[in-house]
């Protein structure tokens, strides 16, 4: 891969606004020559608004070396910034797909339903303009690649102390990332996607759905569409879900508007029409200061923003929901800029009732073209 053939514009942030909220300056190391060097030598290597970012990751380095981190702790940074690295160069040449990143185990057998259910699966959301992701190893992960394709496959391989080799179908493809680290691994995972599928697994599947299923609720990752899925008349997720409720629930840890977040599913159809609708007329959204942008693939009416005013104004912190061009603060994003957009001043959290008023939108029959209703 040419390393510099592919200059990538600011894909969409997961983060829903905390990375294009970030302050712009670069820092500073305390000493006025230090800051002047560093500026000189940044501009010299590289032009535009990454600048100020690339001096401040140089200040951040020479205070960690000035501080005396231990040479293990430095290793740690050291590699881990490499890794997100190699993520970005992979991912930026195809920032314009979308994509799904598939969950399961490494110990599922070829023989199995659930193997062969995954392979149907993957091939369905391939037909269907997604790009799967998977951790490169064998099982679900194998079979997921293997009804993707090669082509339209990125695998995020872990290197362990017993050696995963990633499966044939990725194995020397560009588009595989080796890992030393779990937490850059499930970074990539979460950054890249555009939605979530978990079959059957281990500690490593509830691991990475736990954690997209916290990001969501918390703020700190975008809602997108998670399914669980089992091979018909599997119970996996039928009992992970009945667990959820009996004791997560009933003891009041989470809300029950947090099950509006994913779905459970034995029907490989019903999966894909989860992830597939969910994009309909939705197409992504960010926070400038309090305010909520939704950016939408057709034009809303005016019944439309009538019914979210009635139904959806506990979501409301003040004001109301309205139509709106691209703001300024959006012009990082020149991409999404002539995209139809809804603003409110929605209150933070809630991530579970925000998904269902994603589901309203894309459902309503203002909100589709000729005015019918998605059966």
């Amino acid at each position: 891969m040419n390393e510099r053939a592919h200059l990538r514009k600011d894909p969409r942030d997961f983060t829903g606004g905390a990375i294009m909220g970030l302050p712009a300056g670069p820092g500073t190391t305390g000493d006025r020559r230090f800051d002047d060097r560093i500026k000189v030598l940044v501009e010299d290597w590289c032009q535009g608004p990454a600048c100020p970012l690339v001096r401040e990751m140089i200040v951040s380095a020479l205070k960690m070396g000035r501080d005396g981190i231990g040479q293990g702790d430095m290793k740690l940074y050291s590699r881990a910034l490499k890794e997100m690295r190699r993520s970005s160069l992979v991912f930026g040449p195809y920032e314009d797909e979308r994509k799904l990143s598939i969950f399961g185990s490494a110990r599922t057998k070829p023989s199995e339903p659930e193997f062969r259910a995954a392979v149907v699966f993957a091939k369905k959301m391939r037909e269907a303009g997604f790009m799967s992701i998977t951790g490169a190893g064998p099982g679900i992960m194998e079979a997921a690649q293997e009804g993707s394709g090669r082509d339209s496959s990125f695998g995020l391989n872990i290197k362990l102390p017993f050696e995963q080799e990633a499966n044939p179908t990725i194995l020397g493809d560009e588009k595989l990332i080796n890992f030393n680290y779990f937490f850059t691994r499930k970074l990539a995972f979460v950054k890249e996607s555009d939605a979530i599928a978990a079959f059957p697994g281990g500690f490593g599947t509830m691991d990475e759905l736990f954690e997209v299923l916290t990001l969501i609720q918390t703020g700190k990752a975008q809602v997108v569409p998670i399914v669980l899925v089992d091979a018909v008349g599997g119970t996996y997720w039928k009992t992970w879900l009945r667990f959820v409720k009996e004791h997560l629930l009933r003891l009041d840890l989470i809300s029950e508007d947090d099950f509006h977040l994913f779905k459970v599913t034995d029907d490989l159809d019903e999966a894909v029409e989860e992830i597939t609708g969910f994009y309909r007329n939705f197409h992504s959204y960010r926070y400038v200061g309090k305010r909520l942008v939704m950016r939408l693939q057709r034009a809303v009416t005016p019944e439309l923003i009538g019914k979210l005013n009635e139904d959806f104004a506990d979501l409301i912190e003040e004001g109301s929901y309205h139509t709106c061009e691209a703001m300024p603060q959006e012009a990082d994003e020149p991409h999404l800029k002539d995209l139809p957009r809804l603003i409110c001043t929605k209150k933070r959290g809630l991530a579970g009732r925000f998904r269902q008023m994603i589901d309203f939108v894309n459902a309503h029959p203002a909100s589709i073209p000729n005015q019918t209703r998605h059966a």
